[in-house]
């Protein structure tokens, strides 16, 4: 990921308020199209950034090039009883979203439209090039990252679902330290060397942007 220069903040602050916005509302949205109001009556069906955003989950965006927003509240007993797979894909639109919005950022590269590499023009505005690779990174990265499955993240609840009945049940004994092996991996870790979140996400954020982008 690029340095803290104004280009790069520029960018991360125009991608998280683009595709943070996204991920949550195809979280409420699902969940209303299978018959769950609640994201609605709490006023998350809604592409309104200010909705959404978490400060500490922006914050970290904008320094560290991954962070979160506030969750989308849901009732799960709703929807279980409209399908046993609804909060699977409740939770699954969200790093979908952030996918086809990766998807979609590589596009100007695969047509030759906007050259991959570009030389800086600004010393403030981000380049087409630089924009755009900003907003394919951050959005694989927050697909990836919300694939981990450890609560409060996507990933958990998708895991849950595809779980056989005997492996679900020895999951059950490590769902209740999820947060605590989150703030371990993302905060601790870090701070003492160890770049486990890296290990994991880094190489198919790498892979993802050459198949996407060609380069």
């Amino acid at each position: 990921m690029l340095g803290l220069d104004p280009p790069t903040v520029i960018s991360r602050i125009l991608v998280l308020l683009i595709a943070f916005t996204v991920h949550e509302f195809c979280h409420a949205w699902t969940a209303t199209a299978f018959g769950d109001e609640t994201p609605r009556m709490n006023g998350r069906l809604t592409l309104n950034p200010i909705a959404h955003l978490d400060i500490m989950g922006t914050l970290l965006l904008i320094i560290a090039g991954f962070g979160w927003a506030k969750p989308v509240p849901i009732n799960p007993y709703v929807l279980q009883r409209r399908s046993p797979a609804a909060v699977m894909w409740v939770s699954l639109a969200g790093p979908l979203s952030n996918l086809l919005m990766a998807i979609i950022g590589a596009i100007p590269f695969r047509l030759g439209l906007v050259p991959i590499y570009s030389l800086t023009t600004s010393k403030i505005l981000p380049t087409p090039s630089q924009f755009l690779q900003v907003f394919i990174i951050i959005n694989l990265t927050l697909m990836l990252f919300n694939l981990i499955p450890f609560a409060p993240l996507d990933g958990e609840k998708i895991l849950d679902y595809f779980l056989p009945a005997n492996l679900a049940r020895s999951w059950e004994t490590i769902r209740p330290y999820g947060p605590i092996i989150l703030i371990v991996v993302v905060f601790l870790l870090p701070y003492l060397g160890i770049n486990v979140l890296g290990a994991i996400i880094d190489p198919p954020i790498s892979a993802l942007w050459h198949l996407l982008t060609g380069a």
